[in-house]
């Protein structure tokens, strides 16, 4: 599970890549905020069934926020949005949307699983697999099942296959609670000195997120996009 330093690299990477000229400290410090909203639900597995990777950390509160800037800015007459921030704050708001649905909620989705459509179908999921150009087999992924080509169902070679897929359904949130830093044992009566850990970097993809994505995030706020003048 990628640690909120990671989250924070990752959106700092996106911020630098895809906000343009909207990129600055206002816009990357807001990005922040909504990508550290949902692990709100950390706390809110100390109280209810319904916790961590389920209550705040789901693809339908992007969902709705990005409903509500729709009707907003293409529905309204006056939108509040275009009238008080014009072409930033649209840049800023759709790319929130982006923060909280790629840069949290799908990130969980491939280290440990997200319940992502929680309230409206409870159920965790948790995507792995590999995608690879096989010289005998075509292209093969095992992310989503698909249908086997004919001629491999009849027992020919075929250009491709899924060979299985390895997207898993994990359970529902009564079934599936994730430990924490605040709740090492959730469900569980707490022991004396229990260990709390609260992860920087727990594999190699991670640490190279967290220092590439800081990297480019520093230079972009101290370098900017102009280039300087010969």
């Amino acid at each position: 599970m990628p640690s909120l330093v990671v989250h924070y690299a990752f959106v700092g990477l996106l911020a630098a890549t895809l906000l343009g000229a909207a990129f600055d400290k206002r816009s990357l410090l807001l990005s922040i905020l909504v990508v550290t909203f949902p692990d709100v639900d950390a706390f809110v597995g100390l109280y209810w069934q319904a916790g961590h990777r389920a209550a705040t950390t789901n693809l339908v509160i992007p969902a709705v926020l990005a409903l509500l800037i729709a009707v907003d800015l293409y529905v309204r007459d006056d939108s509040y949005i275009r009238g008080r921030w014009g072409a930033y704050g649209v840049r800023v708001s759709w790319f929130c949307v982006v923060v909280y649905a790629v840069g949290h909620v799908l990130l969980d989705m491939i280290t440990g699983g997200a319940n992502l459509f929680w309230p409206l179908y409870d159920q965790f999921y948790q995507l792995s697999g590999h995608l690879e150009l096989s010289s005998q087999r075509g292209i093969v992924q095992t992310f989503v099942e698909l249908p086997e080509p004919s001629s491999q169902a009849s027992g020919g070679t075929g250009t491709g296959g899924s060979g299985g897929s390895t997207t898993q359904s994990m359970g529902n949130s009564s079934e599936v609670q994730m430990s924490t830093g605040i709740d090492p044992n959730p469900g569980q009566p707490e022991p004396e000195n229990v260990d709390r850990v609260f992860p920087i970097a727990r594999s190699g993809w991670e640490l190279v997120v967290l220092v590439v994505g800081t990297l480019a995030t520093t230079a972009r706020l101290v370098i900017g996009h102009d280039l300087p003048e010969e």
